[in-house]
C-alpha cells in the first residue's frame, strides 16, 4: 500500500515537471552544466597534482630515497612488489678545475644506462649528450659549466679526499633544470669512477603507478635485517604535500560555492513555479492532501529533476575528461616554465578519481535537497482557503 502511494506521488511530481517543461529544462541545464564543469575541473586538479608529483620524482629523486645504505646491500633486494626500478648512487664532494677556474660540487656516480632510461634528467640537457658507461666523462649543471667556462669536449680536473678519486674527466654534456640545487651544485659521472672504496650508497626508488610509498617502506622494514633510512617524497617535500592538500581543499570550496549558487537558483525558480501553479496546490489541499504529502511532492520534483540532470552532467563530465586525455592533455608550459614542480613537463592530463567523479554530483544532490526548503515551506504555511481566495 505504502509503495503504491509513494509511486503515485512520484508520478504526480513527474507530471508537474512535464507540465512546466520549459522551467524544468532550464533548471536541468543549469545543474548539468555545473556538474559537467566541476567534474572536469576536479579531474584537472587531480591531473595538476599528478603532474607536480611526476615532475618532482622523475627528474632525479624517485618516489622513495634510501640513505647511507651498506655496500653489501644489493639493489635487487629492494625490488619488492610495486617497485619499478632501483637506482644506485654514490656521491662525494669534489673540486673541479679548468684552467684558472675552480668550483666545489657534489659529484654523483650513477649507472648511466639505467639512469638514462628511468629519470628525466636527460630531457634537460641543453648541450652535448648524456654520460656513457665506461667513459671518463662528466655531466655538469649549467651554472657550474658557466662558472668553469667549459663546454662539451673540454677536459677538466677533479680532486677529492681519496687518492683514488682524482684525475681528469671529459665534459660530456650540460643540463639545465632551472633548480639551483641541481644546476649549481651537482654533477654526474659513471659509477665506476668513484664507487671503489665507498662504504655506503644511496638509492632512488621508482614505483609503479598507483603504488603507495608507505607500503613499500613498510615492506623494507619487514624484510631487511637491519634498520635503514628510507623516506618517501612526501617526507622529503612537505611543501609539495601541503600544496596538493591545499588544491583539494580549494576545489572542494569552489564546488560548494558553485552549487550553493545553483541551489539558490533552483529554490527561486521553484518558488516562482509554485506561485504559478498555486491553484493546483490549493485544490490538492482542499481534496485532503496533507502538508507532509505536499512537501513530499515538491521534494520529489526537485530530486527527480536533480537526479536526471546529475546523471547527464556526470556523463558529460566523463566524456570531456576522456576527450582531453585522448588529445594529449593541456599544455601549460608557457605558464609553468619557472615552476620547479613542472621542471620536466608542463602538460596536464585530467584524471577521473572517486574524488573528482563523486564530489560534484554528491554536493549537487545535497544542494538540491536544501533548495526544497523554501518552496516547501511556502506551500506548507499557506492555508487552503487563503490559496483559493488568492487564485
Amino acid at each position: 500500500m505504502m509503495l503504491k502511494l509513494f509511486g503515485f506521488w512520484i508520478k504526480t511530481a513527474i507530471l508537474f515537471l512535464i507540465r512546466s517543461a520549459r522551467s524544468t529544462v532550464v533548471l536541468s541545464l543549469m545543474v548539468v552544466t555545473a556538474v559537467t564543469s566541476l567534474i572536469f575541473l576536479s579531474s584537472l586538479a587531480v591531473g595538476v597534482n599528478d603532474a607536480m608529483i611526476r615532475n618532482s620524482v622523475s627528474l632525479y629523486s624517485g618516489h622513495i630515497s634510501g640513505f647511507e645504505l651498506p655496500s653489501g646491500l644489493k639493489t635487487e633486494t629492494l625490488l619488492v612488489e610495486g617497485v619499478a626500478s632501483v637506482l644506485k648512487r654514490v656521491s662525494i664532494p669534489v673540486i673541479l678545475s679548468y684552467q684558472n677556474h675552480i668550483e666545489t660540487v657534489i659529484l654523483i656516480g650513477v649507472n648511466p644506462a639505467i639512469e638514462f632510461k628511468t629519470t628525466a634528467l636527460r630531457e634537460k640537457i641543453i648541450d652535448g649528450k648524456y654520460i656513457q658507461n665506461g667513459e671518463r666523462s662528466i655531466l655538469l649543471g649549467s651554472q657550474i659549466a658557466e662558472r668553469l667556462k667549459v663546454k662539451p669536449g673540454d677536459i677538466l680536473d677533479f680532486n677529492a679526499e681519496s687518492e683514488k678519486n682524482k684525475g681528469q674527466l671529459k665534459v660530456s654534456g650540460v643540463y639545465k633544470t632551472g633548480i639551483d640545487q641541481f644546476d649549481r651544485g651537482m654533477a654526474f659521472c659513471p659509477l665506476f669512477l668513484i664507487a671503489d672504496g665507498q662504504s655506503t650508497w644511496s638509492a632512488a626508488i621508482f614505483l609503479n603507478d598507483g603504488v603507495d610509498p608507505g607500503s613499500v617502506i613498510a615492506a623494507y622494514r619487514r624484510n631487511l635485517p637491519e634498520a635503514h633510512e628510507f623516506k618517501s617524497w612526501e617526507e622529503l617535500m612537505p611543501d609539495l604535500r601541503q600544496l596538493i592538500d591545499l588544491e583539494y581543499l580549494s576545489m572542494g570550496i569552489v564546488t560548494i560555492l558553485v552549487f550553493g549558487v545553483v541551489s539558490l537558483g533552483i529554490a527561486c525558480a521553484f518558488v516562482i513555479f509554485i506561485l504559478k501553479n498555486l491553484r493546483e496546490y490549493g485544490i490538492m489541499k482542499a481534496m485532503g492532501v496533507t502538508t507532509l504529502e505536499m512537501t513530499l511532492v515538491i521534494v520529489m520534483e526537485v530530486v527527480l529533476m536533480n537526479l536526471a540532470a546529475i546523471l547527464m552532467g556526470t556523463i558529460g563530465g566523463i566524456l570531456v575528461v576522456l576527450l582531453v586525455e585522448k588529445t594529449g592533455g593541456i599544455d601549460l608550459t608557457a605558464f609553468t616554465s619557472h615552476n620547479r614542480y613542472f621542471a620536466v613537463s608542463g602538460v596536464i592530463s585530467p584524471r577521473l578519481t572517486p574524488y573528482s567523479l563523486c564530489l560534484p554530483p554528491l554536493v549537487s544532490f545535497l544542494a538540491g535537497l536544501i533548495s526544497t526548503i523554501w518552496p516547501a515551506a511556502l506551500v506548507a504555511r499557506k492555508k487552503t482557503a487563503d490559496i483559493l481566495r488568492i487564485v
